[in-house]
């Protein structure tokens, strides 16, 4: 069974606001050294920057950044992605708005941070609005968690939800958005990938895919099916009920001239 169409992408951007906090409790964070090579790759600290996290949602990459010691402020355009980032991080002040016209003023950060959140954006809009916000010597830093393919069963999953739901899982696979970050080419990018893992209960697992827009904007029933079939498949493979989530940060640095 596949999905015969596609939900467009706007609807596939809000679908997350209904699953805040199914998003907050499974989906992956991101591994200690990947602060770390933001900082090589800009040649400045976190600590004690000024940072603007856009597209927050419920604060997964904002929590790093504030215990990295930089001054967040998060951005966020949905509303159930906002209230749940307010119980999450009740001290960081989040404001509303999107990175196709960023609520901040010119030249007041040091750093724009995307976290899985740059492909929902118009890059002729966002590029413009970046360099805009941005102090001079300052980077824009975009990163993805992204599928890794030369694991078979992480493989195999990504061909059965490409099939049932009828969508290329290219991005997700490859990292792919990071190509198409700025095809005007103002923004001179230095990409880096990552490797990390993390072990998860098969149910934490699933929680963590079926929060993906793909599922959330598809036929609740044909989803449920499609997520306990997957249950039996995965328990057959790891019949302890925990699996290793393999991925590799895709993590793209731009710099802003200096003068």
């Amino acid at each position: 069974m596949t999905a015969s169409t596609q939900p467009p992408t706007s609807s596939r951007a809000t679908s997350f606001n209904a699953a805040a906090a199914q998003y907050a409790q499974n989906r992956p964070s991101y591994p200690p050294a990947l602060l770390d090579t933001v900082e090589h790759l800009a040649a400045h600290p976190l600590t004690g920057s000024r940072v603007a996290d856009i597209g927050a949602g419920t604060g997964i990459s904002t929590a790093l950044l504030h215990s990295r010691g930089a001054h967040v402020i998060a951005v966020e355009p949905g509303d159930g992605m906002a209230a749940q980032f307010r119980r999450t991080l009740p001290d960081v002040p989040i404001v509303r708005g999107n990175g196709n016209a960023l609520p901040l003023a010119d030249a007041s950060v040091d750093f724009l941070t995307y976290a899985q959140s740059w492909h929902w954006t118009d890059p002729d809009l966002a590029v413009p609005e970046a360099l805009r916000v941005l102090r001079p010597g300052g980077a824009l830093a975009l990163w993805w968690n992204t599928y890794v393919l030369d694991i078979p069963w992480i493989a195999a999953q990504a061909n059965r939800i490409e099939y049932f739901f009828g969508v290329d899982t290219a991005v997700a696979k490859s990292g792919a958005p990071s190509r198409a970050a700025d095809p005007s080419g103002r923004l001179d990018f230095a990409r880096r990938q990552l490797r990390w893992s993390r072990q998860v209960t098969i149910d934490t697992h699933l929680a963590n895919i079926g929060s993906h827009s793909v599922f959330l904007v598809h036929d609740k029933e044909a989803v449920a099916a499609f997520l306990s079939e997957e249950r039996n498949l995965l328990l057959k493979l790891f019949p302890a009920e925990t699996v290793e989530e393999t991925y590799d940060v895709d993590l793209l640095v731009a710099k802003t001239p200096a003068t």
